[in-house]
């Protein structure tokens, strides 16, 4: 019987191991994100500047379970367009490329409540 090609078989092949190409080394992570200087800097990517964050909080950067990238939670103090208070409102942002690449409102079964914060 003559062989159909040479070469290696992809890594899903039913081929031996040895003859198997190797698997892509997976990407190296990023470095953990200095968050408090991100929100410095860019509050208004978390928080709308009318809704005026004070006393504003974030959690310690984790690996986004849910891909590449980091995730933290933060909390601030805010007001309504028409400056009544609304209390503490707190979002979980994704970093991603050493800047927050989204963020939504935390929903019940998010860690945020567990989560430990510092001022920024």
């Amino acid at each position: 019987m003559a062989v159909g090609g040479c070469g290696f078989g992809d890594i899903r092949s039913p081929l031996p191991e040895f003859m198997r190409a190797k698997a892509p080394e997976p990407p190296a992570p990023e470095p953990a994100p200095d968050i408090k200087r991100m929100l410095k800097e860019k509050i208004d990517s978390v928080f709308t500047a009318a809704s005026q964050p004070s006393n504003v909080r974030v959690s310690e950067p984790r690996p986004n379970l849910r891909g590449p990238g980091w995730t933290a939670c933060v909390k601030a103090e805010v007001v309504s367009v028409t400056g009544k208070p609304l209390g503490t409102q707190t979002y979980r942002v994704e970093i991603s490329g050493g800047v927050i690449a989204d963020r939504r409102q935390v929903e019940p079964e998010d860690t945020c409540t567990i989560e430990s914060y510092e001022p920024v």
